[in-house]
C-alpha cells in the first residue's frame, strides 16, 4: 500500500472523529503526525509522532509541520482558532504542506459583521433583519443606549445580541434565554461594545439544522442534514453549551424538513460560493460551509456561518462515510471532488461530560457523585461494545488527557460516543449503551438526546410554522 503522512491539527472529539477515518484507510498505510490540544488518549494511540501545543499556536504548529515535513503529504485543520489566526497561509509558505482548511482571509467566523454584510449582498432573503454597532460611531454610552433601545422598539424586544469577534466579552446573548429585561440585555451589550463591534439582530423562531459541505475550491459537496444539541439539559433548559450530542437520519434530511427546504440551502450557500470564490478560489478549501439554519416555514434564515467542520456535527458523517477520507482529501487537493458516498445509515452522538459542564452540579448537585469527582474515566467498556457491535459503536474522546496510563477528563466535554444504526431508534440505542459503558470521573450526558419526543414535537411546530405561511 503506498504511504501517507498527515498532519492533523486538533482540539477533540471532532479530529479523533477525523483521526478514525483515517487510519480505516484500506488503499494507504496511513502516518499520522498530531499537533493536539492535549494528550489526547486516542490520539496518542494513533499517532507516528504526537505534540501537545494546549494554546494551539500557530507558529508552534507550524515548527511541528517544519520538523516533518518531509514525511507530510498535507494537513487538515479541525478547530476554528487555528483557521483564523492563519495556520494555512503559515504551514504552506513555510513548508510547502498543503492545508485543508480555509486561507485566514477566507476563515468567515473571525468576523459576525462581515458575514452579515457578505450574506446581505449575496442572499438577503436568508438574512435576519440586523444592526452594527460600532463604537467609533457613539459619542457616549447614553448616545449608543438611545440606539439599542429604538432598534429593540422595532424589534418588540426579541433580539440576539452577537460581539463582531468570537469569544469577546459575553459572548451571544438571546433574549429569554440570557435575559428578559431591557436592562440586562444592555449590560450584556456594553460587555461586548467595549471589546469591539457588536450586532443586534432580529430572533427567528422556527427549527434549526446545520448543513456542512466539503469543497476543493472549485465545487461544494453537501453532507447530509445534521441537528445539534446546544442546551446543556434535557428538554433543552439550561445554558447554551459547544453541544451535548446531535444526530442525522438514513437519508439526507432531518424528521422535520422536507426535500425543499434542503433544496433551498443548497441553493443559498451555492450562491455565497459561486460570488465568493470567484473564478478558482482554493483559499476556501476545506470545510468553509458549516452554516447553522433557522427553518421558519418560509425562507430558511442563516443564524452563522462557520470556517471548519461541526463540532459535533461532523462526528456524525465521518463514522459513515463509504469513501476512503484520504481519498476525499487528496481530491479536495487535486480541485476534483464532486461527489462522496456515504452509507444510508442514522448516526447519534451523545457526549458525557465533566460535573461542572453547563453548570450541572449547582444545577443538580444532588445527581453528581462528588467522590468521582478529578477521578480517572474508564473507557474499556465502551471501547469493547465497539467490537461487540462490530464498529456500529464508535468512542472519541474529547477534552481528556492521558497521565502516565490514566485517563482524566479535564473541563470540556470529554467524550462523545456515536450510534450508528438502521435508523434514529437504533442508533440512539447504541449511543446511549456507550455513554452509559463510560465510567468515572462523574461524568453526565444529556438523555434525550435524538429521543422520540424531542423529534416529534421539531415536527409539530413545523407543522405550525407552514400553517402560518
Amino acid at each position: 500500500m503506498e504511504k501517507v503522512g498527515i498532519l492533523v491539527v486538533s482540539y477533540g472529539a471532532r479530529e479523533a472523529a477525523m483521526v478514525d477515518a483515517f487510519i480505516r484507510s484500506q488503499n494507504y498505510n496511513v502516518n499520522l503526525y498530531i499537533a493536539d490540544k492535549q494528550r489526547n488518549p486516542f490520539n496518542a494511540k494513533n499517532a507516528t509522532k504526537h505534540a501537545v501545543i494546549p494554546d494551539l499556536n500557530v507558529e508552534k504548529i507550524c515548527k511541528f509541520a517544519e520538523n516533518n515535513k518531509d514525511k507530510i503529504d498535507f494537513g487538515i485543520v479541525g478547530p476554528e482558532k487555528p483557521i483564523i489566526e492563519g495556520v494555512r497561509d503559515l504551514v504552506e509558505k513555510r513548508t510547502g504542506i498543503p492545508m485543508i482548511c480555509p486561507t485566514k482571509d477566507h476563515a468567515i467566523e473571525a468576523s459576525k459583521v462581515q458575514q452579515r454584510v457578505l450574506f446581505e449582498e449575496i442572499v438577503p432573503t436568508a438574512n435576519p433583519r440586523y444592526k452594527i454597532f460600532h463604537p467609533k460611531n457613539y459619542k457616549s454610552q447614553e448616545e449608543v443606549k438611545k440606539a439599542v433601545y429604538k432598534w429593540l422598539d422595532e424589534l418588540g424586544n426579541m433580539a440576539v445580541v452577537k460581539p463582531d469577534q468570537p469569544a469577546a466579552g459575553k459572548g451571544v446573548g438571546v433574549w429569554g434565554d440570557h435575559f428578559t429585561t431591557r436592562e440586562q440585555l444592555m449590560e450584556h451589550f456594553l460587555a461586548n461594545f467595549q471589546h469591539g463591534a457588536v450586532i443586534i439582530e432580529e430572533k427567528i423562531e422556527g427549527e434549526e439544522s446545520s448543513f456542512q459541505a466539503f469543497c476543493d475550491g472549485k465545487h461544494i459537496v453537501p453532507l447530509p442534514e445534521t441537528r445539534d444539541y446546544k442546551r446543556a439539559f434535557d428538554d433543552d433548559k439550561g445554558p447554551n453549551t459547544g453541544g451535548m450530542g446531535s444526530y442525522k437520519d438514513a437519508g439526507d434530511v432531518l424528521p422535520f424538513m422536507t426535500n425543499s427546504d434542503r433544496a433551498k440551502e443548497i441553493e443559498i450557500v451555492n450562491r455565497i460560493f459561486e460570488k465568493w470564490k470567484g473564478k478558482d478560489n482554493t483559499g476556501l478549501r476545506g470545510v468553509p460551509f458549516y452554516v447553522a439554519f433557522m427553518h421558519t416555514g418560509k425562507e430558511p434564515k442563516i443564524l452563522e456561518n462557520n470556517s471548519r467542520p461541526g463540532d459535533p456535527e461532523i462526528i456524525n458523517i465521518l463514522p459513515i462515510l463509504e469513501d476512503d477520507f484520504v481519498d476525499v482529501c487528496f481530491k479536495i487537493l487535486e480541485g476534483n471532488l464532486t461527489h462522496v458516498e456515504l452509507e444510508k445509515r442514522a448516526t447519534v452522538l451523545t457526549y458525557k461530560v465533566p460535573p461542572n459542564y453547563g453548570g450541572y452540579i449547582d444545577a443538580f448537585p444532588n445527581l453528581v457523585n462528588k467522590n468521582e469527582i478529578d477521578k480517572p474515566v474508564d473507557l474499556t467498556k465502551a471501547y469493547e461494545l465497539t467490537k461487540k457491535y462490530c464498529d456500529k459503536v464508535r468512542v472519541y474522546p474529547a477534552a481528556m488527557e492521558l497521565r502516565d496510563s490514566e485517563t482524566f477528563a479535564l473541563k470540556s466535554r470529554a467524550v462523545g460516543v456515536v450510534g450508528i444504526g438502521a435508523d434514529i431508534s437504533e442508533a440512539r440505542r447504541l449511543s446511549l449503551e456507550g455513554v452509559k459503558a463510560v465510567k468515572g470521573g462523574a461524568l453526565w450526558h444529556r438523555t434525550d438526546v435524538a429521543s422520540p419526543t424531542h423529534i416529534e414535537k421539531s415536527i409539530k411546530h413545523m407543522q405550525e410554522l407552514r400553517r402560518k405561511k
